[in-house]
């Protein structure tokens, strides 16, 4: 089984060694030159000018458009999927780690993560700007309905499977990219994003952290969850202030783009 995960990155980092992993620089079209080592996402079909308002899903796209292996996934440079976090990078999952999962489920995702305090929804809104939410939910209701169930419900929710993190068949890959960016497509001409400050205008990356568990419950589709590495040390009791002060303090919040 050929297996190809990319790990996006708009610079040069320490990257596995594992030969299933290939790093690829995001932007590249507008970033500069590529890293050594690295996959430019500006060849063949590509959005990679689009990476300030897309992130990382300029690689998704482009391994959509262009890779031919038999499973897809993606991850970043600062977080991969694992198997064994406390071991560092030599902890993320193997190829023959990702043969087995996917011998028993349809697709690999991180652990959900969970908000317990608010729902997806109020999340995102007190997070970033409402609007092109709401209008993705227009978008969904008028051109996927059969989908629109299990998005409210994902929005109702207080947990999920964030990141744009993902390991998955190609087949299924595929998909999942022409289903997601779709929807973005239609949302992007609909929206107004001139003057968002360059946080915000990474808003289609935002949202499509929303849309996996979508696709994946419509269509019955089976996860196993695995822990999420971080490569770098992660500012928990300043994230916990940041969510507090969103929820009760919104203005306040977004004035310090927290």
């Amino acid at each position: 089984m050929n297996v190809q995960i990319f790990v996006a990155a708009h610079k040069p980092y320490r990257m596995p060694t594992d030969r299933s992993y290939q790093p690829i620089f995001v932007g590249a079209a507008i970033n500069g030159a590529t890293p050594f080592n690295y996959l430019p996402d500006n060849t063949g079909d590509n959005i990679s000018k689009k990476n300030p308002n897309f992130n990382e899903l300029t690689a998704l796209y482009w391994a959509w458009k262009n890779c031919s292996a038999d499973v897809k996934g993606l991850v970043q440079y600062r977080r991969y999927l694992a198997a064994t976090p406390k071991l560092g990078i030599d902890g993320i999952l193997s190829t023959g780690e990702i043969e087995a999962l996917l011998a028993q489920k349809d697709v690999i995702v991180p652990k959900k993560r969970r908000y317990y305090i608010e729902t997806n929804y109020s999340h995102y809104i007190h997070a970033h700007h409402r609007e092109p939410l709401d209008v993705m939910r227009q978008v969904v209701a008028a051109d996927y309905p059969d989908y629109l169930v299990a998005y409210d419900q994902l929005m109702h929710r207080t947990s999920a499977h964030m990141f744009n993190m993902l390991i998955m068949p190609a087949t299924k890959f595929n998909a999942y990219a022409e289903w997601l960016f779709s929807i973005l497509f239609k949302v992007e001409k609909m929206v107004d994003i001139s003057n968002y400050d360059a946080q915000e205008a990474r808003v289609f990356g935002y949202l499509s952290e929303l849309l996996l568990d979508v696709w994946l419950k419509t269509n019955h589709y089976s996860a196993a969850e695995v822990p999420v590495l971080y490569m770098e040390k992660q500012r928990i009791p300043a994230k916990a202030y940041n969510l507090l002060k969103r929820k009760f303090f919104p203005q306040a919040a977004k004035q310090t783009h927290f």
